[in-house]
């Protein structure tokens, strides 16, 4: 038996030449054989033919009832995946605001990380060879800094200096970059109102002291790692 469904806007119709079946418009059903309610379909047009008891788009002619609820709410679900998916990607794509940070940016918030860092072991004891995390020499001291900022530098101050490429001059120190003295025997970091965080000598430990005229007279080089 052949079973013809049409949907539109607000209205549902069922033709069959063996239904018993009354049409009506604007949001009232539609009743077949069995005098069972159709419900109001969604805008849309929908058209089709097929034998009692089949399923088309949501459409069931087996007891001569029509619904459209399944294909509004498969848009509805498909919209939202698709609104969501947006969202996620945006979200991955740089900071808060979605915008994309420069490289001079992702470098400034390692720098200020390993700032941090060193400033967390102000006190901590000086001790050759030490890379921490409770006693450190000098590069072993700002090595470990870095790494905690999630860049990884060498291991001894001539090579620190060498393999860090971007050199700095005095002039143009900032918070987190590297500075050696005394031919390359020693390294502090640079943390912001002319002073540096870093692990003296034997006997000592961790402190901040000010660039000094004597510290500027034997200054050999600084460095920026990170970038």
């Amino acid at each position: 038996m052949a079973l013809t469904v049409t949907v539109s806007t607000g209205a549902v119709a069922i033709d069959s030449p063996a239904a018993n079946a009354a049409t009506t418009e604007h949001g009232t059903t539609a009743a077949a054989r069995t005098g069972s309610p159709v419900p109001a379909a969604t805008t849309g047009i929908l058209e089709t033919t097929t034998p009692a008891g089949a399923t088309l788009g949501g459409v069931v002619s087996a007891a001569g009832r029509a619904s459209a609820s399944t294909a509004t709410g498969s848009t509805a679900d498909a919209t939202s995946t698709s609104s969501s998916g947006t969202k996620t990607k945006d979200a991955k794509s740089g900071d808060a605001s979605g915008r994309k940070l420069s490289r001079a940016a992702r470098q400034r918030l390692k720098a200020s990380k390993a700032v941090a860092v060193a400033k967390s072991k102000i006190g901590a004891p000086y001790r050759y060879g030490g890379t921490g995390p409770h006693a450190f020499d000098c590069s072993g001291f700002v090595q470990y800094a870095w790494r905690k900022a999630g860049v990884r530098i060498p291991r001894v101050t001539t090579a620190q200096y060498r393999l860090i490429k971007t050199k700095v001059s005095w002039n143009d120190l900032r918070p987190g970059d590297l500075l050696f003295f005394n031919g390359k025997g020693h390294v502090g970091m640079y943390v912001g109102k002319g002073r540096m965080i870093h692990s003296p000598s034997s006997g000592k430990r961790v402190r901040i002291d000010k660039l000094s005229a004597w510290r500027r007279s034997s200054f050999s080089g600084a460095v920026r790692p990170g970038l």
